[in-house]
């Protein structure tokens, strides 16, 4: 499947999107102290936000969100897990839809037993990415020694990636319902991504957002660290902090010559419906990389073939390859 853009047409993959599983609101509802005494907690959540509450089966929402690609012509998405132990929901979905959902999951190095489950969610679940989120669960991604652990585990795995969130971090849904954000900044600075990716020169590793208001940190990072791929998603409302003339254009331009096309990551961080897929982050995008006069081959690997070269997302199995083998362990 390709979308027709002013580069020609071009196979999307979308680097960066969330799959907010019925069992994602579930876990929500269970630390807000807002829904502690609703009877349907996770309806609750769909009337205060907004948002259109999942199936419970997460195939059936995978279902949606391959609906929703198709409308927009969009080839496959990398689809995150976006709480610690939702491995099993995106699981789930990838094994329902192999060539379109590429999975990854939201995960906390410091809780019990994370190197295992770690290993279980590349080895036995088939996920491509782990993301972690150092500002949210308070631990260094520089000097963690589970953090390393799971760098050694990912080395010796073809296709994998680490994404480390870093910069301004703020979940708007938890406000809504009640819940404080007591995120440590400190710990969200690319460079303690640099010190890891050095010292593991066969991992790769994501910073989404343009680093999220330490896009210079970021540069200086993926320049000397070559397996640090930036990927471009969101709004990149970060720009506020900057010079008040900067804009994703030339964010895009200083990029592009600083690490080069080969390492930029289209994604929209779309997340929820009925919203569904972020159009207007693509149009954006891609209508900034035309006014630079980035060509077609750059295009490609930014909208796509970076991705699929990073993760080997093409080596796709079957579902029923996918069940056999997972009921083989």
């Amino acid at each position: 499947m390709k979308k027709q853009t002013p580069f020609g047409e071009l196979e999307i993959f979308d680097s960066h999107t969330h799959f907010f599983s019925h069992n994602f609101f579930s876990m929500l509802a269970k630390q807000s102290p807002v829904l502690e005494v609703e009877a349907n907690p996770v309806e609750k959540i769909g009337e205060i936000t907004g948002m259109q509450m999942p199936y419970e089966n997460p195939r059936d929402l995978a279902r949606v969100w391959v609906e929703e690609l198709d409308r927009n012509r969009i080839a496959r998405a990398l689809l995150m897990a976006s709480l610690p132990n939702d491995e099993n929901s995106i699981a789930e979905a990838v094994s329902g839809f192999p060539d379109r959902i590429t999975g990854g999951f939201f995960f906390d190095p410091v809780e019990e037993n994370a190197i295992e489950r770690a290993r279980h969610a590349f080895d036995d679940l088939r996920l491509k990415m782990i993301c972690l989120f150092p500002a949210m669960h308070g631990f260094s991604v520089a000097d963690n020694e589970n953090v390393k652990a799971i760098a050694e585990l990912i080395s010796q795995r073809k296709g994998t990636a680490i994404f480390v969130h870093c910069g301004a971090l703020s979940v708007g849904i938890r406000g809504k319902i009640g819940l404080k954000s007591p995120f440590d900044l400190r710990l969200s600075n690319p460079l303690e991504v640099h010190k890891l990716a050095s010292e593991f020169p066969d991992v790769n590793f994501i910073i989404p957002h343009f680093g999220a208001g330490f896009w210079r940190e970021t540069l200086m990072a993926a320049e000397l660290c070559p397996n640090i791929y930036i990927d471009t998603s969101s709004s990149n409302r970060w720009t506020k902090y900057e010079a008040a003339d900067l804009d994703i254009r030339k964010v895009f331009g200083k990029t592009l010559a600083v690490v080069g096309a080969e390492r930029l990551l289209f994604g929209t961080d779309s997340s929820f419906f009925p919203r569904g897929w972020i159009a207007e982050v693509f149009d954006a995008q891609v209508a900034a990389l035309a006014e630079l006069g980035v060509g077609r081959a750059d295009a490609e690997l930014i909208f796509g073939g970076n991705m699929r070269r990073l993760l080997d997302a093409d080596d796709t199995m079957s579902d029923q390859q996918f069940h056999t083998d997972r009921s083989a362990l």
